[in-house]
């Protein structure tokens, strides 16, 4: 076929053979340019895809995603009811009047060490809720449920891992650990936002013959823009809100009577000193007392005096009798004998009386409660269960010029028996958070509640 410069392809005759074959390779050379195309222009749509070119879902898509996301709404509405079995109770009284306010939660989380030493007090616990990455996740999610201003941590040993994480909550803390072969402490974090650190100090209780236990305090001055002051004659009230914080972990050993009592005298002795220092400002005091609500170290803070020698040393803390919180008759009446030394480690002098300067008020105590978590002396029942003990020993007091808006409500007994033992699935440690609200009262406030 001659060339006539022109660009049109001649057609092609398919009466004969030659002719078909040829036709029929044109066709697959052809389908294999529109297959060849059509990947092409796949691909490029698929990189080159804009929002707006984006195919609507069809109404049967629409339907199935809203059901799940319905259902793992309820499944994480689930999982915070499971860290919010815990309700607040709130104070009878009018609480409106109280504009400045904090909420304060004292916490003994379980040292990694005290845990890997004494697997005989969480033998029903699985090893998976002994480990600290799996505490450590159930105890900050915990912690943010509550929505603290100032936290107050006893047998930490792992700080750095909780300030870090504290810190993208505004938080900002400091760890005070013990000496010795022991390096878990005491640990306060309070909200950055809300206070500014005025001072710091701590006591080394090994330093005066106490044991290695330690205890820190905090004077925490209110940031001036946060104070609320609407109404304009408290506006001088709230001008300053500042207060002493401190926290403490007390020895343990049941027998030690001398040492738990020489130490809760010292920590109550300073809180006061600093509480004058810094101008008569209220004074916060947390911390795991290893003593139970029914004995005569709970009877020492609340009333302000003790004559220690009507107490048998040994049972100081009533940690002995915790089924019972007393003593048998029979050991009443057959009381060991004080040696000089233990009295003064207990008071500071040979004399058998002991005093400290604070009015204080358990928090606790200040809001009432059900009998289902709470004991006669508003007490919660438990704070602390593992195989060896269940009762409590975790407080917070305060001085009177501060006032009980709510507290945290413990466990019901039941409860914790279902569980079997702490920590568990469900909770971090082997004692439970105690927490509280506490508002800034007035002089004619604090008058009328003395």
């Amino acid at each position: 076929m001659a060339d006539n410069g022109d660009n049109r392809i001649a057609p092609v005759d398919h009466s004969s053979p030659q002719a078909n074959s040829s036709g029929t390779r044109c066709q697959q050379s052809k389908k294999r340019q529109k297959v060849i195309s059509s990947e092409i222009e796949t691909r490029s749509r698929i990189q080159t895809l804009k929002p707006d070119s984006v195919p609507k879902f069809s109404s049967y898509t629409r339907s199935c995603t809203n059901s799940y996301l319905q259902r793992e709404d309820r499944s994480r509405a689930k999982r915070r009811r499971t860290h919010c079995q815990r309700k607040w109770t709130y104070s009878a009284h009018d609480v409106s009047k109280y504009n400045d306010r904090v909420v304060i939660v004292s916490y003994n989380i379980l040292g990694v060490e005290n845990a890997t030493k004494h697997p005989e007090l969480y033998r029903g616990v699985s090893p998976k809720h002994l480990d600290w990455e799996y505490r450590k996740k159930l105890l900050c999610r915990e912690l943010k449920g509550y929505q603290a201003s100032i936290l107050c941590f006893q047998a930490i040993d792992h700080f750095n891992d909780l300030n870090k994480i504290l810190q993208k909550d505004g938080f900002r803390g400091l760890n005070k650990a013990r000496a010795g072969e022991s390096h878990d402490g005491c640990a306060i974090f309070w909200k950055n936002k809300l206070f500014t650190l005025l001072h710091e100090e701590n006591i080394e209780f090994q330093k005066y013959g106490l044991h290695n236990n330690v205890a820190q305090f905090c004077v925490l001055k209110m940031n001036q823009d946060l104070v609320n002051a609407d109404a304009t004659s408290r506006s001088q009230c709230t001008a300053s809100r500042s207060l002493v914080v401190g926290n403490i972990h007390v020895l343990y050993n049941p027998k030690r009577g001398d040492i738990k009592l020489g130490q809760m005298r010292m920590f109550l002795e300073k809180a006061y000193e600093l509480s004058q220092e810094w101008g008569c400002i209220p004074v916060v005091l947390a911390g795991d007392l290893n003593s139970l609500p029914q004995s005569a170290m709970y009877q020492f803070l609340a009333s302000s005096k003790l004559h220690i020698q009507r107490h048998d040393r040994r049972h100081i803390s009533g940690q002995i009798f915790p089924s019972k919180y007393a003593e048998p008759q029979s050991l009443r009446k057959c009381l060991s004998r004080w040696t000089d030394d233990e009295l003064v480690l207990a008071t500071g002098s040979r004399d058998g009386s002991l005093r400290h300067p604070l009015e204080l008020r358990s928090a606790y105590a200040g809001v009432a409660g059900s009998h289902k978590v709470r004991d006669k002396s508003r007490e919660p029942l438990a704070t602390s269960y593992h195989s060896l003990f269940l009762g409590t020993v975790d407080y917070i007091w305060h001085t009177l010029d501060l006032v009980p808006m709510k507290v945290l409500e413990a466990l019901p007994l039941d409860r914790l028996r279902k569980i079997g033992g702490l920590p568990s699935k469900e909770w971090g440690s082997d004692h439970l958070a105690v927490a509280c609200e506490l508002a800034f009262a007035d002089e004619d406030e604090k008058d009328r509640s003395t």
